[in-house]
């Protein structure tokens, strides 16, 4: 349950604390005095979207916190879930700077507003003044009703095995527009893979064929110019190798008086054995090359080959060429296999859906079980509080196709009069009805939903005299078992109130600055009377005030 909240520089707060009881909590004040502003604030740590509008003043910072006693509701899983750290008094924390940029904390971890409306979600329903608008929307009466019956585990259960089914679906479609997209270029793709194929493509293989084509084009100059050099080497009297061995030979005649000619001597030789072991290379490299026009022909043939199919597919390399060769082939593969995957695919979705409809069964089934009792109830509720003739409907209609919830498709019908036939809700219910009717539903949901707190926000709008002791008596009820904090303009349902604040603005500062106060017995006397009378308080008013909260136990 919520046990704190602190406000500082809220709209119209400098600053509150409020401290909050298990049981029925009442607040009151009078209109324009701020009520809805502690509903504004509170919204900001279950996740809602602020900006500097939310800021009293512009130059600091606003913070909203919330101390939640969470030890009874199992919520551990979703911490370990989140990697947050768990504790029995959980703090959630909410940070707007002057810039409007926002900062979220569960236990001191920074958070983002996806988990903190998770975890809101766990922790309070917020009944807002225009939440029974929602009792027209669709969606939301089928939530209502899955509630009621209880059915989170199945949903949860449904919608895992939609999900893959839905993929499934999608991926089916998909493959299915590849396929007719695929087969008008399958010839093409097989032509080009014929080509690309044919070629033979080894990578590097250009560069070497540009070198070898240089090679037998020059055939006669290259070996003239190895002749050359071999018959400078070592083929006449006075080639470089003879020269050496003389050099050598004058080197060695004065070794015994000359010590230096020792080393110039063996510098020298191995001078005359590297031009020896050059000549040679020299000799077979020029017996390798020979003029060869018909291999001079076959590499340029290649070469022209390699050009063409580079300058066809706008590429650079032989290595791209590969590359694209592999894509190529892999296309051909896929349609080529395209009617064996399509197959699988189907197979794969149709028992997808045999399993989604299944479970989408079950779910339709134990929703209309509970129709009886769902419709009774809120009917019953209904009379209880003041519409007579009410008569209410759960209509399941089934869909044509699974939806995300199931298959069934949910409207509530509802009369207030004998004489007029059931219709939608959305039709023929007044604002007065619309609360009754929330209430009803509300009262039966809020204890299958596990939640620890539940806040209303005047849901009593529409209500007077008995009809409203009747509202309070079951906001009272709902209080037994969780805690309830209900915002209201009527004595009769604020005297039931185990805890009672008041919301109030400070007249002696400059700007107006929302307040709140938690009253004693004597100051709730005078509120719930001057809600009686209004500000003129008179005995009567007074006395009424007393015997209203002493009725009720307070």
């Amino acid at each position: 349950m919520l046990q704190n909240i602190h406000i500082q520089n809220y709209a119209l707060i400098d600053q509150l604390d409020i401290e909050f009881n298990q049981g029925l909590n009442i607040i009151t004040g009078e209109t324009g005095a701020g009520k809805s502003i502690l509903l504004g604030a509170l919204s900001l740590i279950l996740g809602q979207r602020a900006d500097t509008s939310a800021l009293k003043d512009s130059s600091k910072s606003c913070v909203v916190e919330g101390l939640f006693d969470i030890a009874s509701y199992n919520l551990k899983p979703f911490f370990i879930e989140n990697d947050i750290d768990y504790y029995d008094n959980t703090i959630i924390r909410r940070q707007i700077n002057e810039s409007g940029k926002s900062r979220a904390f569960i236990n001191e971890t920074p958070v983002n507003l996806n988990v903190l409306k998770d975890l809101g979600a766990l922790l309070i329903d917020i009944h807002s003044q225009h939440e029974s608008l929602l009792l027209g929307n669709g969606q939301f009466q089928l939530n209502v009703l899955d509630s009621f019956a209880n059915l989170g585990n199945d949903l949860s259960a449904y919608q895992e095995i939609y999900k893959r089914y839905n993929g499934a679906k999608i991926e089916l479609e998909k493959l299915i527009l590849e396929s007719v997209n695929s087969r008008k270029d399958f010839d093409y793709f097989q032509f080009q893979l014929n080509e690309l194929n044919m070629a033979r493509l080894k990578p590097d293989e250009l560069q070497d064929l540009e070198v070898l084509q240089q090679q037998l084009a020059h055939a006669n100059e290259i070996k003239c110019s190895l002749q050359s050099v071999s018959d400078l080497l070592s083929n006449d009297s006075s080639s470089a190798i003879t020269l050496l061995k003389e050099v050598e030979q004058n080197l060695k005649k004065i070794f015994s008086f000359f010590p230096e000619s020792v080393d110039l001597e063996k510098r020298v030789e191995a001078c005359r054995i590297e031009m020896k072991d050059i000549s040679n290379e020299v000799a077979s490299h020029n017996d390798r090359v020979e003029a060869d026009p018909q291999q001079l022909e076959i590499v340029t043939s290649r070469l022209d080959l390699l050009y063409s199919l580079l300058q066809k597919h706008k590429l650079t390399t032989v290595d791209e060429l590969i590359s694209l060769r592999n894509e190529i082939e892999s296309k051909v593969d896929f349609i080529s296999n395209i009617d064996f995957n399509l197959e699988q695919k189907q197979k794969q979705l149709a028992e997808l859906e045999t399993q989604v409809g299944a479970i989408a069964i079950k779910l339709s089934e134990k929703r209309k079980k509970v129709l009886p009792l769902i419709e009774n109830s809120i009917t019953e509720l209904l009379v209880l509080l003041g519409i007579k003739h009410a008569a209410f409907k759960v209509d399941i209609q089934k869909s044509e196709t699974f939806l995300s919830n199931g298959i069934d498709k949910v409207s509530f019908l509802f009369s207030a009069n004998k004489q007029i036939p059931l219709q939608e809700l959305s039709k023929v219910a007044s604002g007065g009805e619309l609360s009754r009717l929330m209430l009803s539903l509300k009262s039966l949901t809020v204890k299958s939903s596990g939640l620890p707190t539940i806040i209303f926000d005047e849901i009593d709008t529409g209500v007077s005299g008995e009809i409203a002791d009747k509202v309070g008596n079951i906001i009272h009820g709902m209080a037994n078992g969780m805690q309830v904090i209900n915002i209201t303009h009527l004595p009769q349902i604020a005297s039931k109130g185990k805890t009672h604040f008041l919301v109030y603005k400070d007249s002696l500062s400059a700007h107006s600055n929302t307040k709140i106060k938690l009253l004693d017995s004597n100051e709730r006397v005078v509120e719930i009377a001057k809600m009686l009378s209004g500000e003129k308080l008179s005995d009567a008013a007074l006395t009424n005030a007393k015997e209203l909260l002493s009725m009720n136990g307070n």
